[in-house]
């Protein structure tokens, strides 16, 4: 159990912009950063981080909280665990107890996941280091890679002993159960006994971004053909393989920096080049990337370079990934290694700077690689090249920018040997095509039937939610605006006219209070009697203590009204010689609290008058009804008044 202060010194520690900054790539708009949402799949940026308020909110997909609200969603971390990750960053000391078998028992599925990887993974780190099969075997090949002692630290490399049940024995004694072994992956259970999926071999950890262990790859070391040379873990509640990119949490910074990253094939790739100080690169585990992971990679940059060998056949079937890749609208280069080498034994063979150079120089647009590649390929076969050609329309089809497509037309079109026209026409026509067959599909299915539109119903009464906007344009104000001051005009006891200095959360909550008006949305009722309370004690509360609320409905509603899509540039004025009135000037703001709070009185008597328009319908007794009529009187009165207040006309 964390303590409240410990809590308090940890939210208060978490600045969410760095937080966020080490899953997304932050650029500068006003006061607040932008970027892509981690969340949902966009090409333009809708995910704002608020630094002042400490808030993210993403306005493609609702998504919205604190520093540990992002933690808990993208990471899947629990409360407690979104707290812990946080104090290690910041170095926030909280004392934590060792498990014990019924504590782990009782922990839910994912905890239960992310405890017993750890715990798997001190194992096989100590395996390498302290054991003598470890040492003569796990620790001697990653030397003979020439990896340091710093490296193997740093990837948190590990062995696991050869023998059939070594970690599954260990585990059990530890306070595990064996279907939590198997359920995990370390345990395969076969004809009643159980062994170590990984036996006897090096150990390469996978980590989330936050740098969790998730999962693992083991690398067999005998020459057996009849056993895999990799295998991995399987896919559990914290480990999607097409959703992670082996070695992003150590890379991403180095991809941000660079606006670019290295893609290749394994995991020693990226310890070697990591090693030569090249850190922007990643690996998708030897498996053909995925979207998921692609959208990954676009949350730093919009630039991949793909390492490969010299082995065109394997660059061949790597093709529909990398068309994968320009469907999100990123830009490909290929490098390929010379022959016999990859980017492994070619980083550890020279210098990083030589490394570095090359990969520069030998760089090359994927669509004139791949047309080069094609065209080589072709031997001037005539069929081969009108199939080159749909190759090339049918790769043009993937970039929305028309300006690219131009341009990659105007280079390659004597590549292929068709007039430039030919290519626009063909690319014209495909492009046609597949939006006519689109149609056609859509024209296919049934259109649903019209709606039966009912008549509609005359009444008096106004809905609850007809007040919606009204209420929540109050707790906005209070939200972003309670702590500001405005000039309040006032008669004295003399009879004179003085101005005093009043906080605008006083205004507003004496005014409403003073008439007896409830909120219906009862989240904003809760707000707004945190505020009462508040004024009444004498401490405003902060926007910060709403966004770190322990009620999730106030904590996520004073997130949505603190964030705005919007924001207008610092340069408008100078630009364009028009200044635009905002409410953080004070005879703006001025005029949106009384509007706000006009507007909110109208609609509460509004309510009051349909009210009482019901119960005189439902009455019968005539004393109560002249009580009932001339309530009314006075509340359309009141309507008139504060119509006029709000310069509108009321007609009935």
């Amino acid at each position: 159990m964390i303590g409240p202060d410990i809590i308090q010194t940890i939210i208060e520690a978490a600045r969410i912009e760095d937080v966020v900054g080490e899953y997304v790539s932050l650029r500068k708009r006003g006061v607040n950063l932008i970027g892509l949402c981690p969340f949902h799949n966009e090409k333009t940026p809708s995910f704002t981080v608020s630094p002042v308020k400490g808030i993210f909110k993403c306005f493609g997909c609702g998504k919205a909280g604190n520093s540990v609200n992002f933690l808990m969603e993208h990471e899947h971390f629990s409360y407690p665990e979104a707290l812990r990750h946080l104090a290690n960053k910041y170095n926030i000391e909280i004392e934590e107890e060792v498990p014990s078998a019924d504590q782990i028992a009782a922990l839910d599925e994912k905890e239960s996941l992310f405890t017993i990887t750890s715990f798997a993974h001190k194992h096989f780190v100590d395996n390498l280091l302290n054991t003598e099969e470890g040492r003569a075997i796990g620790l001697s090949y990653f030397k003979e890679r020439e990896f340091t002692d710093h490296t193997i630290k740093k990837f948190e490399l590990g062995y696991c002993l050869d023998k059939w049940d070594d970690f599954t024995e260990y585990a059990i004694k530890n306070g595990y159960k064996i279907s939590q072994l198997v359920k995990s992956g370390f345990s395969i259970d076969k004809d009643d006994k159980h062994y170590d999926r990984f036996r006897s071999r090096v150990m390469f950890p996978i980590h989330s971004l936050s740098g969790k262990v998730i999962a693992f790859g083991g690398r067999i070391l005998s020459s057996d053909k009849t056993k895999p040379k990799y295998v991995n873990s399987p896919e559990t509640e914290i480990y999607s393989k097409s959703k992670v990119l082996y070695g992003l949490n150590f890379a991403k910074n180095a991809i941000i920096a660079q606006d670019n990253c290295y893609l290749v094939e394994g995991y020693t790739d990226v310890i070697t080049l990591h090693q030569a100080g090249i850190e922007n690169v990643v690996s998708s585990s030897g498996t053909s990337l995925t979207t998921e992971q692609i959208r990954l990679i676009n949350r730093y940059t919009k630039n991949i370079t793909i390492l490969y060998d010299g082995d065109a056949a394997g660059i061949k079937a790597s093709f529909r990934g990398i068309d994968m890749i320009l469907e999100q609208g990123m830009n490909v280069k290929i490098v390929l290694f010379p022959d016999g080498e990859d980017p492994d034994s070619y980083t550890r063979k020279n210098r990083s700077a030589v490394v570095q150079e090359y990969i520069t120089q030998n760089a090359k647009d994927f669509i004139h690689f791949k047309l080069d590649l094609l065209i080589a390929e072709s031997s001037n076969d005539p069929l081969k090249k009108v199939n080159i050609l749909k190759e090339f329309i049918n790769t043009m089809l993937l970039i929305d920018d028309r300006f690219i497509r131009e341009l990659y037309v105007k280079q390659c079109w004597q590549k292929l040997d068709f007039s430039e026209e030919k290519i626009h026409h063909e690319l014209n026509r495909v492009r046609l095509k597949k939006a006519s067959k689109k149609l056609e599909d859509e024209g296919e299915a049934p259109l649903p039937e019209a709606p039966m539109i009912a008549a509609e119903k005359q009444t008096d009464e106004i809905e609850l939610d007809e007040a919606e906007y009204q209420e929540k344009d109050i707790i906005r104000l209070l939200l972003n605006f309670g702590h500001k001051e405005l000039d309040v005009k006032s008669i004295n006891e003399e009879k004179e006219e003085v101005t005093n200095k009043i906080s605008v959360a006083v205004c507003i909550v004496k005014d409403i209070v003073s008439e007896e008006f409830s909120f219906n949305n009862q989240t904003y009722q809760l707000i707004f009697n945190e505020y009462t309370k508040a004024i009444e004690s004498g401490n405003l509360p902060t926007d910060q203590y709403f966004t770190n609320h322990p009620d999730s409905n106030i904590r996520k509603t004073s997130i949505n009204l603190l964030s705005s899509p919007y924001m207008l540039s610092d340069n408008w004025q100078d630009m364009h010689r028009i200044s635009v009135p905002t409410e953080d000037k004070t005879i703006v703001l001025e005029q949106s609290v009384n509007h706000s709070v006009f507007s909110f009185k109208l609609k509460k008597v509004e309510e009051m008058l349909a009210k009482n328009a019901k119960e005189i319908k439902e009455l019968g007794n005539d004393e109560d009804f002249i009580i009932l009529i001339e309530k009314q009187k006075r509340l359309i009165a009141a309507k008139k008044m504060i119509s006029a207040a709000l310069g509108r006309v009321v007609i009935r």
